[in-house]
């Protein structure tokens, strides 16, 4: 039981908006979507949520992850080095990319600042030679150090992406609270089937196309008034 909730609070911790990765600062295209008028009240940014959940992370990132805790935990690194450099390829645009690069960094600096009290985790990824460290194969490599199940691991990577994209959409919308509060429970009541839809993906089915999202995002990178980096 002990090490069960151990494990549990590392992957509440991990999944924290207080940890210091600077993902508040990111909308993953969302904010140029309302710049277009695509999302534009609540029921538009759930269902733009919604998409890009099951369409976007399940069938990349969440795949990432659910493929690199099991190598980090082997020591594989070479599939780790792998999974890193297809994240990188597959950014389709370059504030996508710098997006994954700054968060990766800073989780790499977060842990050792930690010192001792990141059992490690910062040795891991020095040790790899990630050039650089992406934040998926990243988070995977603090999360493979807890005694969490990989299914469990992911849940609490989604739920952290989903608070920092409807905090991303109460600013842009903008919405109320009580609304980023509806918009967190569909999330919620979707993460286990996307979280499922992940871990069957093999590579050959690992997916970053969303072309909408591309276009969005690259017209983001030169949007007059901005709040967000992507």
């Amino acid at each position: 039981m002990a090490e069960s909730t151990t494990g549990l609070l590392q992957i509440l911790w991990l999944a924290s908006p207080a940890l210091p990765v600077g993902g508040f600062s990111y909308s993953e295209g969302l904010e140029a979507a309302v710049d277009a008028g695509q999302v534009h009240d609540e029921a538009s940014a759930a269902a733009w949520l919604g998409d890009q959940l099951h369409l976007g992370l399940a069938r990349a990132d969440l795949a990432v992850v659910a493929q690199a805790i099991p190598a980090w935990r082997n020591n594989d690194l070479a599939r780790v080095n792998e999974l890193n450099q297809w994240v990188l390829c597959t950014r389709e645009t370059q504030e996508f990319r710098l997006q994954t690069e700054q968060m990766g960094r800073s989780l790499l600096e977060w842990a050792r600042q930690l010192g001792e009290l990141g059992g490690g985790v910062f040795e891991r990824l020095l040790a790899a030679e990630l050039n650089p460290p992406t934040y998926p194969v990243a988070s995977a490599c603090a999360a493979a150090h807890t005694d969490a199940s990989v299914r469990d691991c992911l849940i609490g990577y989604a739920f952290g992406w989903s608070e920092n994209m409807v905090q991303a959409a109460i600013k842009s919308v903008p919405l109320g609270q009580s609304a980023g509060q509806r918009m967190l429970a569909r999330l919620a009541a979707d993460i286990p089937a996307a979280v499922d839809h992940a871990l069957a993906l093999p590579d050959a089915h690992r997916q970053a196309f969303a072309p909408l999202l591309a276009i969005l995002s690259a017209r983001h990178e030169t949007q007059y008034s901005r709040l967000f980096r992507s």
